[in-house]
């Protein structure tokens, strides 16, 4: 099943990424007489540099753009920002897992796979139900060596799942290479 207004675009760090899903959601909001709603999926800053990497995005975004913050409750926001019209812009499925994975808190409950699969079944479902045109940014960090650390190729793992599911949705796939887009799939069922 795919999902009509569904993207998906996918990259590694540095790959424009970020950039192409902002151009796309100007030209889709300009071509619907819309807004976009930029859901950031970052939580704090804990150091300079990723503060200095959140300023950047900000700074980036179209002052009026509508941002929504989500914690790990990323279908709720989704659900309630999608008003059939606006665009929603995700950015980025790397860090919401990071945030389910690893809480704030050292929740060990919450870094169990039981206890946030059902977080990522209820992001499946907001995008398959989502009304207006929805674009989710994600990682493609499976591209790689083996990483030696035990938690380490479990998030690989659990984010190569999560990209799985959500390309599966989308009617279209974008890789971002080198700043390049490079198209997975458009507008088919896989």
């Amino acid at each position: 099943m795919t999902t009509p207004d569904l993207t998906f675009i996918l990259g590694g760090a540095r790959s424009g990424k970020s950039r192409h899903a902002e151009r796309l959601a100007l030209a889709l909001a300009a071509a619907r007489q819309s807004n976009v709603t930029y859901i950031a999926t970052a939580r704090q800053a804990d150091d300079a540099e990723f503060a200095a990497r959140i300023a950047h995005h900000r700074a980036r975004r179209p002052a009026h753009w509508h941002v929504v913050e989500a914690d790990v409750d990323l279908a709720g926001a989704i659900s309630h920002a999608d008003d059939g019209r606006t665009c929603l812009l995700v950015d980025c499925l790397t860090l919401w897992l990071v945030n389910l994975i690893s809480p704030v808190d050292g929740d060990e409950e919450a870094s169990v796979p039981g206890h946030w699969g059902p977080r990522i079944d209820a992001l499946e479902t907001a995008l398959a139900q989502a009304r207006g045109p929805v674009i989710v940014v994600s990682n493609e960090i499976g591209m790689g060596v083996v990483p030696l650390g035990a938690m380490t190729r479990r998030y690989v793992d659990e984010l190569g799942r999560l990209n799985q599911r959500i390309a599966a949705l989308a009617r279209d796939v974008t890789l971002m290479v080198a700043g390049l887009p490079m198209a997975v799939k458009q507008g088919s069922v896989r």
